[in-house]
């Protein structure tokens, strides 16, 4: 299926690894130029190299941010340029209990992962409308709508970018430009892997056993029955990146195994 995204050019946060690497190569697959980000400028030329590699003919580049800087960030805003195609997906996340919550937990990752969306969507938006082609797609989480007891702050944030992607989505209305929302379920990234296979190689247990125990204990009800993969993540990402999902604006779309019950 040609997804007719030659010669759009992408800018995808977060996407040293993970599912915005994912989705950085997938656009890629479909000839988008692609932006990737990072905090780390050695990690964002090794992954730059990789992919040069990889894609030969493609036009890839990298800016360097840590979103928790607001100095780091200004300065990339600066650098970014139009783009006709906004992946917001840095995100962090960490198990704590509520009570063990600081005011600079909840400020942290307020700021990291709802303020670094609102920042580029403000810088980027207004070109798409211009031109009249844009699409934005927020990487939330089912977390945001099933709030976990373990990391209310996380999942308050991800309640919080649902809320800005559907307000924005709204001052898109008669124009050829698409602003969503992806809740993703529990997903085999680089940091859940590294975790898995650190406890399992304590606890000399098998990795995939591991995996299966996991998600069996943490979401029972999933119909999936497995952890997602970060490509599956990513394949609906790029379908909505495309010409072909003009109809779907404003929505928030399920990637979650089944995890989710409601909507």
């Amino acid at each position: 299926m040609n997804l007719q995204l030659e010669g759009k050019k992408a800018f995808i946060s977060g996407s040293t690894q993970g599912i915005g690497l994912a989705i950085a190569k997938k656009l890629l697959d479909e000839g988008c130029h692609v932006v990737i980000n990072g905090r780390n400028p050695v990690r964002i030329l090794e992954v730059i190299n990789i992919l040069k590699t990889n894609y030969p003919n493609s036009a890839i580049t990298g800016i360097t941010a840590d979103f928790s800087n607001s100095e780091q960030v200004e300065s990339m805003l600066g650098q970014i340029g139009p783009i006709d195609i906004l992946i917001n997906n840095v995100g962090i996340f960490e198990l704590k209990n509520f009570q063990d919550i600081t005011d600079a937990d909840w400020l942290n990752i307020f700021n990291v992962n709802v303020m670094s969306s609102i920042r580029l969507t403000q810088k980027l938006l207004p070109h798409m409308l211009e031109q009249n082609w844009g699409r934005i797609i927020f990487i939330s989480s089912e977390s945001g709508v099933n709030i976990p007891a373990d990391m209310i702050h996380y999942g308050m944030s991800k309640a919080a970018m649902n809320a800005v992607a559907n307000g924005v989505s709204k001052l898109t209305k008669g124009k050829n430009v698409t602003v969503n929302t992806l809740l993703g379920g529990p997903t085999y990234s680089d940091g859940v892997a590294k975790a898995v296979e650190q406890i399992a190689d304590i606890n000399r247990l098998n990795v995939n056993d591991l995996k299966s125990s996991i998600i069996q204990q943490t979401n029972p009800d999933s119909l999936l029955q497995r952890f997602i993969e970060p490509d599956e993540i990513a394949s609906m990402a790029v379908f909505l990146s495309s010409s072909l999902s003009q109809a779907v604006n404003g929505a928030s779309i399920r990637v979650d195994g089944g995890t989710l019950k409601v909507i």
